[in-house]
């Protein structure tokens, strides 16, 4: 997996505006306003990648609050911390190498903890959350952005073709290889649909939990209260 990411890592941004047609942009920003972040306070973004999300946090913490964003591959964490330097509020916003499964934060140090795209990627989905929940203050929101399962029936249809037919294509021609695009619909039809995801994060020690569908099902944001 790490390999998988190091490799795609400069050219991560390309492909995810081109594959979703700049959705990804509006997921993030609504998985930012799903945080419920106030000016001054500070929210942790978990295997932040490239640090998108992690600036969308930022303008809403703004100045006088701090974002940290945590990745275990260096190679994203570099063009996270390259794009920090050219934004306004990049200045809010410091990037570390860590482990999403034991975060190195103490209890109840953020008042958001957000994970994008990611949560199909690690080994324990249970212990990932688990991990978001201790660090955040009670009161606080754990949020989850990841790809999901079409709920709209003949666009259902016509998505997974373009998904498992069409994306690993796109992204063996812009990549130059074949596995990360074609890892990618496998792992989405592996992860938990948006009923499941809601158990599972309720089983984590999560309340009031629910979720929010967004361009018909594609992704969905969780989003649940420490």
């Amino acid at each position: 997996m790490h390999d998988m990411f190091r490799r795609i890592a400069r050219r991560y941004d390309l492909l995810n505006r081109l594959l979703s047609l700049r959705q990804d942009v509006r997921w993030r920003r609504l998985t930012a306003e799903a945080a419920r972040l106030k000016p001054g306070q500070t929210a942790l973004d978990v295997a932040t990648g490239t640090g998108d999300l992690a600036f969308e946090l930022a303008r809403r913490v703004g100045a006088e609050g701090k974002v940290v964003g945590i990745d275990f591959v260096e190679e994203m964490l570099h063009i996270a911390r390259a794009k920090a330097a050219r934004l306004p509020e990049g200045a809010q916003c410091v990037f570390e190498h860590a482990d999403a499964l034991a975060l190195p934060f103490d209890d109840a140090t953020f008042h958001a903890a957000t994970i994008a795209f990611a949560l199909r990627n690690v080994t324990d989905v249970t212990k990932c959350l688990q991990e978001m929940r201790r660090v955040v203050i009670p009161g606080g929101r754990v949020v989850v952005l990841e790809l999901s399962k079409p709920v709209w029936p003949v666009f259902r249809q016509l998505y997974w073709v373009y998904f498992n037919r069409l994306v690993p294509l796109i992204g063996r021609a812009l990549q130059g290889v074949d596995g990360p695009y074609r890892y990618l619909p496998e792992s989405v039809a592996r992860f938990p649909d948006q009923e499941e995801l809601v158990r599972i994060m309720r089983e984590a020690g999560l309340h009031d939990v629910g979720y929010r569908n967004l361009t018909g099902g594609i992704a969905a944001i969780h989003y649940g209260t420490v």
